[in-house]
């Protein structure tokens, strides 16, 4: 999948991949929770203290977008 800044675009079990502060790669995976105002979904990853449930798609460099497709 193309990387976006659109939130719509990032469906439930999408597997998202950051470069944190452009040198630590990371992944999450988007669920089908919200953020309460409704506009992007909350994705579950763990950045070393176990695992959390966050607004945080578009807080890091994407650097890739993955949808399994049978």
């Amino acid at each position: 999948m193309a990387v976006s800044q659109k939130a719509s675009d990032y469906k439930t079990g999408d597997l998202v991949t950051w470069m944190i502060d452009g040198k630590l790669p990371h992944i999450g995976i988007v669920t089908d929770r919200k953020t309460p105002d409704g506009k992007r979904p909350l994705v579950v990853h763990n950045v070393g203290s176990g695992q959390v449930l966050e607004d945080c798609l578009f807080r890091y460099e994407i650097a890739g977008h993955f949808t399994y497709k049978k």
